[in-house]
């Protein structure tokens, strides 16, 4: 079990143009949201709080886990696997931290802090995290659910509860599993065309030898 603490988030109320406060996470009740909320991304800095939760699971992971830690801007190209153009979406590198941890066979994270208050991690061989998963009006995503999901995903693949696999037959996709403290299970998966030749050969020997199975624990510190 996981000793990890959430920081304290500090709530902030944003406003329209009226004054009327909005109630991100319930704008749109029952009703499907307006066309034009999909091209809108206002108050971005609803997310900040994910910086702040991602600093502190970093910290977290340096003090309790035996990792080699390289803090570097470059670091940040291991996010884009799956990219088109192998470039980072939006915004600007603020952070970037490769943890790697001193066993084999267990998984590395890389954390991605950008401008815009987005966190990209990038979790073994070829998956990549984007927390929000899209910030646009219209799916009106909260801070709340986005923290949860990036503090499931970091503390499972440090406690060995995270798994990819990448399928040839009858069509090559790259898949992950992530499963909760009670068993639960949530996956998801990718065609593998787009990832790079290069990243793909050298996962296949990999995961070929892994079966399917998740990666290991990460070794706690003495």
């Amino acid at each position: 079990m996981s000793d990890y603490t959430r920081p304290a988030v500090p709530e902030e109320v944003f406003r329209d143009e009226h004054g009327a406060v909005i109630a991100y996470g319930h704008r749109w009740g029952d009703d499907p949201p307006p066309e034009d909320a999909y091209s809108v991304d206002s108050n971005l800095e609803r997310f900040s709080p994910l910086h702040l939760v991602a600093e502190a699971l970093v910290a977290h992971l340096i003090a309790t886990y035996d990792v080699l830690v390289e803090e570097d801007l470059a670091v940040a190209a291991d996010v884009g696997v799956l990219a088109d153009d192998g470039d980072l979406p939006g915004a600007g590198v603020v952070r970037a931290v490769r943890l790697t941890p001193r066993v084999a066979d267990a998984a590395a994270l890389t954390v991605v802090l950008l401008d815009d208050y987005s966190v990209l991690v990038h979790a073994g061989l070829l998956h990549d995290f984007p927390f929000p998963g899209c910030g646009c009006d219209a799916c009106d995503a909260t801070w709340h659910t986005e923290v949860d999901g990036l503090e499931d995903l970091v503390l499972a693949v440090a406690e060995g509860r995270y798994g990819e696999r990448l399928h040839r037959r009858p069509r090559r996709w790259v898949q992950y599993a992530l499963a909760d403290r009670h068993g639960n299970v949530s996956s998801g998966r990718q065609v593998a065309h787009r990832v790079p030749r290069f990243r793909g050969s050298s996962a296949r020997a990999t995961l070929r030898r892994r079966r399917g199975g998740p990666w290991r624990p990460w070794a706690r510190r003495p």
